[in-house]
């Protein structure tokens, strides 16, 4: 019998998944459960991840002519009670606050006390207050397009939770925007989602199928919902971020009207977008492996950990290091030199756990000879090289840019070829009662057949999205998180 090669997390994935997941991101030291039941503690070195990228999606969205904003946390209930449908896709999931004050109670504790005249909603999206100050700040057509962003916080009363992935309170990005004509808001709608697959594939290394929501996962009050779709390593789906074309609903519930060109009054046509935290949880299902997490290099907190294998001299070794951390610095390299008091092999399975892309290791001996050793972590030892410290520094680029497509390519290889194309509702239930991983594709005329209700509780399946590679012609089913 074989032995089991050895491995930094327990379970594996093929041995538990969702434990897997939860022993990457303990391992990792990114993020831990709160007090607060169904939050989570994001620790410095995933919250530096989240830095990363909301400072790159930022620059984005900028780049599109989206000012950043902020609005309350709280939102009074008569504010979600002006559009029915929409707070009925979140009832179940909002907070309210009903007190403003504590007072002592009778046991020398403590009790809510000031009961408010009108309750607050702690927000679980922002739609309806930010078009409570919309229907205020627009008045011609002159002051469209408006289109606002705000990076926040939202809590949605989750019952079952998950590190990243689905938790009461998370962090985000919420566009919302309002413009003249249907036109003009169906092609933002568009042009917000590519921005978010241009993130997700160029950035994040997450291969995305793009897509139109059908109906019945269509976000409340929208009258189209497009979509990134992506597919993790135990075959289920992730909406990874949703673009939203709201036409004149939301305007309408609200007030959101202008006087037009032609003198006469007219409701925007609105458009809200967001991706949050959730991406994270994408990131690790995606990438990561049996001995840890694999971080893109393009968001990675560190690109490069410099490890000083040190004996007899630990500041000379310490010295030579900075200055090759200095010249990677120059080189515009994310760097980590690690001179905590471990042992080095200790230190070498941190860096792996943590998914850093590039690992240097720096020895007496290598110090002399002007040398280094350097291991990427996607293809751990088999990547192992020495070499001459001024090769390392004009090839360092180069490596972290093959790393950033090698896990991109591996990842979407695997999604594609776990899509399989189906022509009956029989085939659909056959592929997920076998147990196969990943989604089926089949003609979108499937939806209207009264067969595929029973077929998608018993699998526990979910629509997708009608891809836009298939002109809307084909939906994907599959499981999803």
């Amino acid at each position: 019998m074989s032995k089991k090669p050895r491995t930094a997390i327990t379970p594996t994935r093929e041995e538990n998944f969702p434990e897997w997941y939860q022993q990457v991101i303990k391992s990792a030291d990114m993020a831990e459960n709160s007090p607060v039941r169904g939050c989570m503690i994001i620790k410095p070195y995933g919250y530096a991840l989240w830095e990363n990228m909301q400072r790159i999606f930022d620059d984005m969205i900028k780049k599109a002519e989206v000012k950043n904003t902020y609005f309350p946390l709280l939102i009074p209930l008569s504010f979600l009670a002006k559009e029915a449908e929409h707070v009925d896709g979140f009832a179940k999931e909002c907070a309210v606050v009903t007190h403003h004050r504590l007072e002592a109670d009778e046991d020398g504790g403590l009790k809510p006390a000031g009961k408010l005249e009108e309750p607050y909603v702690i927000r679980p999206t922002s739609e309806t207050i930010i078009g409570d100050a919309m229907a205020r700040w627009i008045q011609s057509y002159r002051d469209l397009p408006l289109k606002l962003n705000q990076w926040a916080n939202v809590m949605r009363w989750e019952m079952r939770t998950r590190l990243f992935l689905r938790t009461s309170e998370f962090l985000w990005q919420e566009g919302h925007n309002a413009f003249e004509t249907a036109e003009e808001a169906r092609e933002d709608s568009l042009k917000m989602l590519e921005a978010y697959r241009h993130f997700a594939e160029d950035y994040l290394a997450l291969p995305v199928i793009t897509g139109e929501k059908t109906v019945d996962e269509r976000f409340p009050g929208a009258i189209a919902t497009y979509t990134i779709e992506a597919m993790m390593q135990d075959g289920k789906a992730l909406q990874a971020g949703t673009s939203h074309d709201l036409g004149q609903n939301f305007a309408k519930s609200i007030g959101i009207k202008f006087q037009g060109r032609d003198g006469n009054e007219e409701f925007a046509h609105t458009t809200s977008w967001g991706i949050s935290t959730r991406l994270i949880g994408g990131m690790i299902m995606t990438h990561a492996d049996d001995d840890g997490m694999i971080m893109p290099p393009k968001v990675a907190p560190h690109q490069v950990v410099i490890l000083p294998v040190v004996k007899d001299d630990p500041d000379a070794i310490y010295e030579h290091c900075e200055k090759l951390k200095e010249n990677l610095e120059v080189l515009g390299a994310r760097v980590y030199l690690d001179k905590r008091e471990m042992r080095t092999p200790d230190k070498m399975w941190d860096a792996v756990k943590k998914g850093i892309p590039l690992r240097v290791e720096i020895g007496a001996r290598e110090m002399e000879a002007g040398q280094l050793t350097h291991v990427r972590r996607d293809l751990g030892r088999e990547s192992k090289t020495t070499c001459a410290a001024e090769e390392f520094l004009l090839n360092v680029q180069g490596i972290l840019d093959d790393i950033q497509s090698c896990i991109y390519n591996k990842a979407k290889a695997f999604m594609e070829e776990r899509i399989t194309d189906v022509s009956t509702l029989d085939d659909v239930h056959k592929h997920f009662a076998d147990g196969k991983l990943g989604f089926v594709r089949i003609d979108v005329s499937c939806l209207e057949e009264d067969a595929l209700e029973p077929i998608m509780k018993e699998h526990s399946l979910t629509t997708r999205c009608m891809p836009f590679a298939d002109d809307g012609k084909m939906v994907l089913i599959g499981k999803a998180y």
